[in-house]
């Protein structure tokens, strides 16, 4: 028994030494880029690279005066809030249409819908600048809101279908018989019971909207610019800045990642579509 203990216990320190070194893989990247936005740019082109040294701020000073960092960063916030939003308000109420009067064809649209998503950036960028270009929405605020709100929907529909499709029926029936209005039903008696979903739909949607690169680049303007495309600034006559990258970056995700913890338990829940909170 004693040896069968030890070797149990042997195992399960090499599980977690090979977590943490997939771990460590995985965040090399943003380690890096992190110590790349406290060198100089001496330092950072030094080999071997220089593991010990004085940080400096100055990158981070630098994006707040040689670019117009504070207004990319406003309008990342308000597009992404308001497409977001939008996007969450509307599917839930498709999502409900969908579980609760079931139109014919219902599974083959939630396919299609799901669909969606899976079409690369590349494939649709040039159909949809000639678009916004010909509707005179290319670089309004808008055009970008309405733009990612309906590339958020889709899978919004598709979360939230799971979560509702767990609330009885009879909730709807009951209120129906004692006189209450549809409207009533929906967002008085579904929508508390389907939080968790509306916020894990809210945050999966937020991701997408705030690390979105490629349309930011293209359809948008100087006017309505968010923070992703901003990075590409760094690129000057000596060639890409790595340390305005990297403390772009690092400002970049810092929303996200707190984000992330304070609802990561919701996040859960919306990739299972709501089968662990109803457990």
């Amino acid at each position: 028994m004693e040896g069968r203990s030890q070797k149990t216990g042997f195992k399960r320190r090499l599980y977690h030494l090979l977590l943490w070194a997939i771990s460590i893989g995985f965040f090399s990247p943003i380690i890096w880029m992190i110590i790349c936005s406290l060198k100089t740019r001496e330092q950072i082109l030094t080999l071997p690279p220089e593991w010990l040294f004085v940080p400096t701020l100055n990158d981070y000073i630098g994006l707040f005066h040689m670019f117009n960092f504070t207004k990319e960063l406003m309008n990342s916030i308000f597009m992404s809030l308001s497409a977001v939003i939008i996007a969450v308000v509307v599917s839930f109420l498709a999502a409900y249409s969908f579980s609760r009067f079931k139109p014919k064809g219902t599974d083959l649209i939630m396919f299609l819908l799901l669909s969606m998503r899976m079409v690369p950036a590349a494939a649709v960028v040039v159909p949809i600048y000639l678009l916004y270009s010909a509707a005179g929405w290319k670089g309004t605020y808008s055009g970008m809101i309405l733009f990612y709100a309906m590339f958020s929907i889709p899978f919004s529909v598709w979360i939230l279908k799971g979560f509702i499709d767990g609330v009885s029926q009879r909730f709807d029936e009951t209120a129906l018989v004692s006189g209450g209005s549809r409207m009533h039903i929906i967002f008085r008696m579904v929508m508390p019971q389907v939080k968790p979903g509306l916020i894990a739909a809210f945050i999966f949607n937020i991701i997408f909207v705030w690390n979105e690169f490629t349309f930011a680049s293209i359809v948008t303007t100087r006017y309505a610019k968010t923070l992703p495309p901003r990075i590409t600034a760094a690129l000057g006559p000596e060639g890409l800045d790595w340390g305005m990258v990297g403390a772009a970056g690092f400002l970049l995700i810092i929303p996200v990642v707190v984000l992330f913890v304070l609802v990561r338990n919701y996040l859960l829940m919306g990739m299972t579509f709501g089968v662990l909170g109803r457990k």
